[in-house]
């Protein structure tokens, strides 16, 4: 019985590199990210969509996706929010199941997705356990700013998009605290796993 683990947690919480460490313990990771840029590239499904509910003003030249001008309108606008994971999300659970369905029938003993918006999206239905990657608020401003090179007002828009963390934490079956070291997060992480019994 493959075990499908829900991990999460916010914009520069450090989920990713929890992600690339469970990865190294030859982990199947399915990246709703990855699939998420994927599932937008010319000649998909929703590309298509995409433009034609945008407009081709969010295009680059080479016709490929603006995603910094898509961003400045999705992240100051709900509704056009809506609509674009209304068009994006469908999209990337069927490629996320599809690679889900590959790694089980492989035999692994878990199977790891890797979706920010787990419980915003209420995916938390659909997998066995959840994992939450925890930060202050604090850690997770000043890292977004480090890291994108944002100002702290475009860095906050950004937090302020996605259901707090503190709200997570009651939803998460195990949280991960990783205000401390890299090594500190990673042995939460395997703890996890041998309680779990997958590893």
């Amino acid at each position: 019985m493959t075990l499908i683990i829900g991990l999460t947690g916010g914009i520069a919480s450090g989920k990713s590199t929890i992600s690339n460490y469970l990865r190294s313990l030859s982990l199947p990771i399915i990246d709703a990210d990855v699939e998420a840029r994927l599932a937008v590239e010319k000649g998909e499904p929703g590309y298509s969509k995409i433009v034609e509910h945008f407009g081709t003003k969010i295009l680059l030249e080479d016709g490929s996706l603006n995603r910094a001008k898509l961003g400045e309108i999705v992240f100051r606008d709900e509704k056009q929010r809506a609509v674009l994971n209304g068009i994006v999300h469908p999209e990337v659970r069927n490629r996320m199941n599809k690679k889900q369905n590959e790694a089980i029938a492989e035999g692994h003993m878990a199977v790891i997705l890797d979706i920010p918006l787990l419980f915003e999206n209420k995916l938390d239905s659909t997998v066995d356990k959840t994992i939450l990657v925890y930060v202050d608020t604090e850690t997770q401003i000043s890292r977004l700013i480090d890291r994108n090179k944002l100002s702290f007002e475009q860095a906050k828009l950004r937090i302020e998009a996605q259901m707090p963390l503190q709200e997570k934490k009651a939803l998460a079956d195990r949280i991960i605290d990783n205000n401390g070291t890299v090594e500190n997060s990673q042995d939460q992480a395997l703890k996890i796993l041998q309680d779990w019994k997958v590893i």
